[in-house]
């Protein structure tokens, strides 16, 4: 770095960190696409540079120009006679700026006492409780205040919506605290909460705020509908309130663009100490990309792209209203441009219209389980259309009341996404071929969940951010049920029992993972499209982790059994050894005397062993295997566990999958067809059954002739009949036997 590059270098090296490198991550895009509108945008930020070269009075009447204009154009956009504009790069430093405003407004000595006016009179700032996370504690390091500073609104629980603010207890609120000495300060109201974009009861909060004197502000993403022909009663209120923010960047698809805060005030020094209001030329050009962007959009562009984003929500609640499970969270369908929906089941005995209120038998642990249920599945639909439908712009949300919730708001994502109608009707569609598997999993979860608990050796594990039929862990001989530490011998097992799962090619998908809130292994058990036989895939799980549970016991002691036989086999030869000594003589083991003997009076050695049975455990001898020319079977090895209930299959009928008879999903044609094949395949294997039960009957003569000898033999029997019979028969020589 002691000598300089030259500017090709230096732009080669920018865009390497810009897209870093290629092979990484080749189907990720890094940079938005960026329209004609947004290069205009982001040519606002390198002109502003250029412009902050020229001569301190031209560049102070430019300045002034692009500001005035900037600020004109939007308060005649949005509605806001007579406002001043601030322009700030974060969205919450409008609001820091209006706060400090109020306050030097409200606390005349402010400026010479500082701090001690606040301690003899604590200001209060409301907002609601729909508020988006971290604005209070914003605000107060902003303004050097404490948090007893804020006054936390709660929203609605009786009437209206739930994510509005109650206007009856925020006067209760106001009341008790001028009894205390406080001084209210500031209210935040919402047109369009950020969460679900519902819009508070404006109106009313502003006659509320002039009968005490507060300061009313307003932001939300519904604001943006102020520049439509037709504006909600309860939107159109905010053009009256002290101050409000704008975010033009999402709505109108502009990047760097910053956010706007529109505020009335007559007193230019007060704005001034604020913040407000700058002398900085550098200040004033933040306007200029916004100015140049207006100007290339012009009020019928920028009114275009607010209306289609406005229109593909109505599209998609129209569309949301006709599937069946989709609960839709809705306010008011022309005030709010946001849709948040979830994938509901409805319980038994629930109202049909609100469809969220249990039946008044129903525990409230079942509520709650379910509740769980469906926050995962709508967890899980979110991600899969997001996945689907990048161009949706979908988010997934976790809300207090409704739980988890997915949301399409097309005014901060459509213009930088470029959303169409078309992607409305795929995502719906998305929504529909989704919904089956999501009602089928979810009415499959209680009965596997008492089918685990009827089988003896399996856990149930209540995971609540699993979405598919269950979690189940299985019970070895010496699992410590109290202790959530790792268990290396479970471990084993379920991985063994994952490998064998996995192998019976069925349409569950299964996972092995460590335990909700613990580190034992569990089996994960995915979602299903269709009718599923869970007694059968329970008892497919017990048997089989059984198994391999018993053939790791029996490795594990295979080598203390054959380490003992090895020793008493050792000790019985030895034994023989000397037996054969005694058996022999003396004079047979010496060298010469012995070869004498052996050659005049021969010794006839009998061969004599010992095989170890590893089924048994035990020695045995091999002189049977000798004598006999055929080796000893020994113990018969124990059967292999199996499940009392055996099921027949139609050829590529995979596991799992319930039988055909009894369903009313068959053709008249098909469906007695496949009843009669299924009967065939049920009576053959049970005639093969009480054939083999017959063969292995220990009431049949050993000597009784076959069913083909039976027939041959028949006229014979029926001549030999009589009263002859009572004579005794002769008995069958031995070698005929």
């Amino acid at each position: 770095m002691n000598s300089g590059q030259d500017m090709v270098s230096i732009l080669q090296l920018v865009q390497n960190l810009m897209h870093g490198d290629e092979d990484e991550e080749p189907q990720s895009a890094r940079i938005q696409n960026i329209g004609e509108q947004g290069h205009i945008a982001l040519l606002g930020h390198s002109l502003g540079a250029y412009i902050s070269t020229l001569d301190k009075e031209r560049l102070r009447k430019l300045t002034t120009r692009i500001l005035s204009d900037t600020t004109l154009w939007l308060c005649r956009i949005f509605r806001y006679e007579n406002g001043c504009a601030y322009f700030h790069e974060d969205e919450r430093e409008g609001l820091a700026k209006i706060c400090r405003l109020a306050i030097h407004s409200r606390y005349e000595d402010f400026v010479v006492d500082g701090f001690n006016v606040l301690y003899n009179k604590k200001p209060v700032i409301y907002l609601s409780a729909a508020a988006r996370p971290g604005l209070g504690q914003y605000l107060c390091n902003q303004l050097g205040l404490p948090f007893p500073c804020l006054s936390r609104v709660p929203c609605n629980t009786m009437f209206g919506s739930q994510h509005q603010m109650d206007v009856a207890l925020l006067e209760k609120l106001i009341k008790d605290d001028i009894e205390r000495g406080k001084l209210p300060l500031l209210l935040v109201a919402n047109a369009g909460t950020a969460a679900v974009g519902h819009t508070d009861k404006i109106g009313r909060l502003k006659e509320l705020c002039e009968q005490y004197g507060i300061w009313l502000h307003v932001e939300g993403v519904n604001l943006a509908t102020l520049a439509l022909g037709y504006v909600s009663s309860s939107v159109l209120a905010a053009t009256k309130c002290d101050s409000m923010t704008l975010t033009p960047g999402p709505w109108l698809g502009l990047p760097a663009v910053p956010a706007v805060t529109l505020y009335k005030h007559d007193d230019p020094a007060l704005t001034l100490v604020a913040g407000l209001t700058s002398n900085k030329p550098a200040d004033k050009l933040r306007a200029l990309p916004l100015w140049l962007s207006l100007q290339y959009l012009g009020l019928d562009g920028i009114v275009e792209r607010i209306k289609h984003a406005c229109q593909l929500s109505q599209r998609l609640q129209e569309s949301l209203k006709k599937v069946n499970h989709i609960k839709i969270l809705v306010e008011d369908e022309l005030s709010s441009p946001v849709v948040v929906f979830r994938f509901f089941q409805e319980l038994p005995g629930s109202d049909p219209v609100l469809k969220t209120v249990p039946a008044p038998n129903m525990a409230p642990s079942t509520v709650g389980r379910e509740g769980h249920s469906c926050d995962a599945l709508n967890r899980w639909l979110g991600e899969q259309l997001k996945q689907l439908v990048p161009v949706s712009g979908l988010t997934v949300m976790d809300l207090e009341a409704e739980g988890v919730c997915v949301r399409f708001s097309p005014l901060t994502t459509a213009a930088v996404l470029g959303t169409r109608g078309e992607d409305v009707d795929q995502l719906v569609a998305c929504i529909e071929s989704r919904l089956p598997v999501l009602t089928c999993t979810l009415q499959l979860r209680e009965e596997f969940k008492q089918e685990v608990t009827r089988t003896a050796g399996l856990l149930h594990v209540d995971d609540p951010n699993w979405p598919g039929i269950g979690v189940v862990r299985y019970e070895h001989a010496t699992d410590d049920k109290n202790s959530l530490k790792l268990d290396p011998e479970g471990g084993k097992i379920h991985a063994g029992l994952l490998k064998k799962l996995n192998e019976l090619e069925s349409d569950l998908t299964f996972k092995m993972g460590p335990e909700y809130k613990s580190m034992k292994s569990c089996i994960y058990i995915g979602m299903a499209s269709d009718d599923i036989d869970i007694p059968e895939l329970v008892e497919t799980i017990a048997v089989t982790a059984r198994e391999i549970e018993e053939n790791s016991r029996l490795l594990e002691n295979m080598t203390e059994v054959v380490r003992k036989g090895i020793q008493e086999a050792q000790v019985q030869l030895q034994k023989a050894n000397e037996e054969r000594l005694l058996e022999e003589g003396v004079l047979r083991q010496i060298p010469v005397v012995g070869s004498v003997l052996n050659w005049f009076s021969p010794v006839q050695p009998s061969q004599k062993g010992r095989t170890f049975n590893l089924t048994a455990g035990s020695l045995e001898s091999t002189e049977h295997t000798y004598v006999y020319k055929v080796q000893d079977t020994g113990v018969t090895p124990p059967q292999t566990p199996s499940g009392t209930r055996t099921k027949l299959r139609f050829p590529g009928q995979k596991p799992f999958k319930k039988s055909l008879r009894g369903s009313d999903a068959l053709s008249e044609t098909s469906s007695v067809s496949h009843i009669e094949d299924l009967e065939k395949m049920e009576h053959l294997s049970s005639g093969q059954e009480q054939e083999a039960l017959e063969a292995n009957s220990p009431e049949q003569h050993p000597g009784a002739p076959a069913p083909q000898e039976a027939e041959q033999t028949g006229t014979f029997q029926n001549r030999a009949q009589g009263p002859e019979d009572d004579r005794p028969q002769v008995e069958e020589p031995e070698n005929l036997r």
